[in-house]
């Protein structure tokens, strides 16, 4: 196992301060932090031990442009116009990036061929971004490239075998600026069952 670096917060601290980042730097994620953030991913719990996740890194930067390009209205198509009324002006925006300008995309593919293989992979992907946020680096989900991602030609194009999907699209990088507590919603609690009174 590879050494990992020493964590500055503890898992709950990193769980509170974990939040999608929408802004990067410039500095490049070396590929010593990011065989770390894959070997966090593989420590995810899996069902019936399949491991059914392999991973795709993007750091070519005129490839996440062109990639960018597609998933515009790939996904705005997708959606419809009422869904993307919020969204669309972005979208539409010759110069937004899908990818918000992050130079390292890592795709967790799923071997479809596995029970609850995307399941597997959204656990790896979220042992990724704590790991990520422990090192100080910022993530973001980019769940409306999946559909590009996932074409035929796309994935010939990134060597994703045919008995792989692309299940997690995370970007990772520097933040470019502190990134604001978000608040959450208390928890739902449908129902609180308590144990049984066995009586005799």
């Amino acid at each position: 196992m590879m050494s990992l670096p020493k964590a500055e917060m503890t898992i709950f601290e990193t769980m509170l301060a974990r939040r999608s980042v929408r802004r990067y730097k410039a500095r490049k994620v070396d590929r010593t932090s990011i065989n770390i953030l894959l070997e966090a991913a593989v420590r995810a719990p899996t069902a019936t031990h399949q491991e059914p996740w392999a991973f795709v890194i993007i750091q070519d930067k005129q490839l996440l442009q062109n990639l960018s390009d597609q998933a515009k209205p790939s996904f705005l198509s997708e959606v419809g116009q009422n869904s993307a009324a919020h969204i669309g002006q972005a979208y539409d925006a010759e110069n937004f990036h899908i990818f918000y300008n992050a130079g390292t995309l890592i795709l967790i593919c799923g071997k479809t061929t596995a029970p609850l293989y995307a399941a597997d992979c959204w656990l790896a992907a979220e042992n990724l971004m704590l790991a990520a946020c422990a090192m100080g680096l910022g993530t973001c989900v980019i769940g409306s490239a999946l559909s590009t991602l996932n074409t035929p030609e796309t994935k010939v194009l990134l060597n994703i075998p045919e008995r792989f999907c692309v299940v997690a699209p995370i970007v990772v990088g520097y933040p470019d600026d502190a990134i604001a507590p978000v608040l959450r919603k208390n928890p739902i609690v449908l129902a609180n069952i308590p144990a049984a009174t066995i009586t005799s």
